[in-house]
């Protein structure tokens, strides 16, 4: 008997496991079938006369009850079959990347897949995530509504299949192989776009090995046919839950009696089989994974470990990146145009802070993988907007309140109009006079102030160091009441930005041909819990303070790569006036942040401009 290791080990062991998925497949398909052949035993043998006789009450009753049956099981099964080959299996947002604007890309793809020996990815696309992986996009629903989907992002081009036929899997990928099936079409190669701007050629390159080693089990008929079959109960189930596709008026009241049971049954059915492979198909990925990885040990392994350490390094700083510098632009109705080129700029900032990433500066000198595309600006602004779209929501397409801004304007166009902005929300609610029987944060309509008050610092500071027991300004005016009426007014103008870009021209071009995952205006993947209203009035109480700044003390907006907006107080950014805030704040101590105020040079009884 011979003994097999290392990489057809991992590919026999994923074939074994995907034929325990087929079989599955086969089973339910016996039985669905079971009560047709009972029914052709029964005919055929009363045609023949070795089964009862024509005149036979009994055995014509039976076989009338069983051919009945057999009608409705395979009524059902084929019910069944149809929703899970059709249902559309999920599919992540990504920019298409087509051959003509990388061709650099593409060529280093299908070598390494030479030296791989494995075939080539079908096609590249970019995710703005820092992860890597292949994507089965054969679906013909994904076809149909791949225009659709990548509208949002901006697409660059469609992507086309790679030149040439895939080469042939070698060693144990063949094994089993028949020629008469034909070989299915490569997967779609996704790369992280942090990765490309951050990574040099050759890390890459050594970074994608594992991943484009996966090729050869993916186009091997046995393992795409049992991928093909769970991705497909996976996605009837979503279609289940959701009653199937919805309709384009109202229906009728008896289609949707009928509807609701069947397509319940649809997904019982579904959950039952996915319950019944989920351990193989999890054991066939892991296997999957592992002849792999040990396929692309040959390929750059000493490289990969560097490239390895780097992905942790580029995953910190997209975090930070995103979450601090591009949220608040989000929230702002602008969208960083150059997310990846700045996580590039965050990533040296980090590395220039944190001791241990001294040594990640130096490989700056060497060549970005961003080189291997022939426009890495535009495919930069596509994988912008798909982040913003991701992690924020918003329209699919950029407009007058949801426009790109620079890196250079940042600063004035971001950071000074936050300020501004939370600034006039903070003075406003100030202006407004509830009546003082009402409870602290209840939502009723405010009557403003007869006569307008100058926008100060001092007013502010007055309002949230007062006290219960000065009824005049308590109910109104202290911390609570402000966080609480903060809450809802932030919810309420939220809304409204939702609702209008709801009615506008791109939304309405959508219609139900978009694709309600990410053509909705609700962010598929957001990246932090809504604040809470002390949140909310720290930071609007920090933006009338730097606006004071700004206006009494010559200070200026800026930008740092990963705390987000800041503060320059002579050329130098103030780091250290969280801690003043929050004491004003939740304590209602003003001290901090007046010593702070007179070290800094900022007047509070001057007026702001809040435009």
């Amino acid at each position: 008997m011979r003994t097999v290791a290392g990489t057809e080990a991992g590919a026999l062991a994923a074939r074994a496991r995907a034929l325990a998925v087929l079989r599955i497949r086969s089973t339910a398909l016996a039985v669905a079938l079971l009560p047709a052949a009972a029914a052709v035993v029964l005919l055929a043998g009363s045609a023949t006369g070795s089964v009862g006789g024509s005149q036979d009450q009994g055995w014509t009753a039976l076989r009338w009850v069983v051919t009945g049956g057999a009608l409705l099981v395979l009524l059902l099964a084929a019910a069944v079959a149809a929703v899970v080959v059709r249902a559309r299996p999920a599919l992540t947002p990504t920019v298409p990347i087509a051959e003509e604007t990388a061709p650099d890309l593409y060529r280093l793809v299908r070598d390494l897949a030479e030296r791989l020996e494995v075939p080539a990815p079908s096609a590249i696309a970019l995710t703005p995530d820092c992860d890597s992986w292949l994507e089965d996009r054969t679906h013909p629903a994904h076809a149909q509504r791949r225009e659709h989907r990548d509208r949002g992002a901006l697409a660059v081009e469609e992507p086309r299949s790679a030149r040439g036929a895939p080469a042939p899997a070698s060693g144990a990928d063949r094994v089993g192989d028949r020629p008469e099936r034909r070989v299915p079409q490569a997967p779609v190669l996704v790369i992280g776009s942090p990765f490309l701007w951050w990574m040099r050629v050759a890390e890459l390159r050594a970074l994608l090995a594992p991943v484009v080693a996966g090729t050869g089990p993916s186009v091997h008929p046995d393992i795409a046919s049992a991928r093909r079959f769970v991705r497909g109960l996976d996605a009837a189930v979503a279609v289940a839950a959701q009653g199937g596709e919805p309709s384009s008026g109202p229906a009728p009241a008896l289609v949707a009696v009928v509807r609701r049971p069947a397509f319940a049954f649809v997904g019982w059915v579904a959950r039952l089989l996915l319950r019944g492979c989920r351990d193989h198909a999890a054991e066939m990925e892991r296997a999957v994974a592992a002849a792999a990885s040990e396929r692309a040990q040959s390929v750059d392994y000493g490289l990969r470990i560097v490239a390895q350490e780097q992905v942790g390094l580029a995953y910190a700083g997209w975090d930070r990146l995103l979450t601090r510098v591009a949220l608040p632009a989000w929230r702002m109705g602008r969208w960083p145009s150059r997310l990846d080129a700045g996580v590039v700029s965050a990533l040296t900032e980090l590395s220039r802070r944190d001791r241990l990433a001294e040594g990640f500066t130096s490989r700056l000198s060497e060549r970005p993988a961003c080189d291997l595309l022939e426009e890495p600006g535009a495919i930069d602004e596509a994988t912008s907007l798909l982040a913003a779209r991701l992690f924020h929501g918003g329209p699919p397409e950029p407009g007058p309140d949801w426009s790109p801004v620079d890196w250079g304007a940042y600063p004035e166009e971001v950071v000074d109009r936050k300020w501004r902005q939370e600034a006039a929300r903070l003075n406003r609610l100030l202006d407004e006079r509830e009546d003082t029987h009402d409870l602290v944060g209840a939502a009723r309509a405010p009557t403003p102030v007869s006569a307008p008050v100058p926008p100060t610092l001092a007013r502010v500071m007055d309002r949230l160091t007062a006290t219960a027991a000065d009824p005049a300004d308590a109910p109104d005016g202290g911390a609570p009441g402000l966080a609480a009426r903060l809450s809802v007014e932030v919810a309420r103008e939220e809304a409204a930005a939702t609702r209008a870009y709801g009615q506008g021209p791109v939304a309405g071009a959508e219609g139900a041909a978009g694709d309600p995952w990410i053509d909705d205006f609700a962010p598929a993947f957001p990246l932090q819990p809504p604040r809470t209203g002390r949140e909310l009035l720290a930071d609007h109480v920090t933006a009338m303070v730097c606006c004071a700044a700004v206006d009494t003390a010559g200070a200026a907006p800026g930008l740092d790569w990963l705390d987000g907006p800041a503060l320059l107080v002579g050329g130098r950014r103030r780091a250290d006036l969280a801690h003043p805030v929050l004491s004003l704040v939740e304590d209602g101590d003003d001290g901090p942040l007046r010593a702070w105020l007179g070290e800094v040079g900022v007047r509070p009884e001057k007026p702001v401009r809040l435009a």
